[in-house]
């Protein structure tokens, strides 16, 4: 509730208060500053004693994030979650943490980790490239990110839980 009262965009599934999306903007002052990310949460029967699923739905160049599935690396959420915790400390702190601090030595993504200890430049320089092809800002009058191309694979996201738009598009 606290996250829905937020200030974040959240948007339900099928009006289910266990799976949403979350949008996400790029920590200030880093190489994700200006990128926005749909983020999937499902919060297991468990809640808040165990932690949700999170996992990003479009594409972000981190060493703690599978750049194909999406999933998070990240000890608080994985391993140490605490009922003390809610989903807004995730949005508000975890994350923008994860993305600020990346931790290369702990790597789901391979590539990410190598060149971020290699040659932290290029790595900030990919880091960028992929928030522009991935993860751009809104469009003006919209409140959805502009955030794959459209040759990319990656399901549609924006009319989940909408009936009347698979009613359209069934037409």
């Amino acid at each position: 509730m606290k996250l829905l009262m937020s200030n974040f965009d959240v948007s339900l599934v099928n009006d289910n208060m266990q799976e949403f999306y979350v949008t996400l903007h790029g920590p200030p002052e880093t190489p994700f500053e200006n990128g926005i990310w749909r983020v999937h949460v499902e919060l297991p029967d468990q809640y808040p004693f165990k932690s949700p699923s999170i996992g990003f739905m479009n594409k972000i160049f981190h060493p703690n994030i599978d750049e194909e599935s999406g999933s998070v690396c990240l000890d608080v959420i994985n391993q140490t979650w605490s009922p003390m915790y809610d989903c807004i400390n995730i949005f508000e702190t975890f994350l923008p943490q994860l993305l600020r601090y990346p931790n290369p030595t702990d790597p789901l993504n391979g590539e990410a980790a190598s060149l971020l200890l290699r040659n932290p430049g290029e790595y900030e320089r990919k880091v960028r490239q992929f928030v522009a092809a991935h993860a751009r800002k809104t469009e003006p009058g919209s409140s959805k990110a502009s955030q794959v191309d459209e040759d990319e694979e990656l399901p549609d996201i924006s009319d989940v839980g909408s009936i009347s738009s698979l009613d359209d598009a069934s037409d």
